[in-house]
């Protein structure tokens, strides 16, 4: 297991054959937690669903079908004749 060490701004790099192992790259969003005194870091494949505007994206998806505010349609062509509308 490689050794790491915390740079001056409290910075940790992950060794390159980790980030290959787990095909990250620069800018994939990780989860930092602690249990007892481990530091786990867990990458997100799907962060873009937990962000606050998906969510809140979502949220207004579910208010819009618990009031009925939808269309349905017979076919995928009724849908698209309607988007083009």
């Amino acid at each position: 297991m490689p050794l790491v060490k915390l740079s001056a701004r409290c910075q940790v790099t992950i060794p390159k054959e980790i980030i290959e192992q787990l095909g990250l790259k620069s800018g994939d969003p990780v989860e930092v937690t602690h249990k007892d005194r481990s530091i786990v870091i867990t990458p997100l494949e799907d962060a873009w669903f937990w962000s606050k505007e998906w969510q809140e994206k979502e949220r207004e998806a579910d208010e819009a079908l618990a009031h009925g505010d939808y269309k349905d349609f017979d076919d995928v062509a009724e849908l698209i004749r309607d988007l083009r509308s």
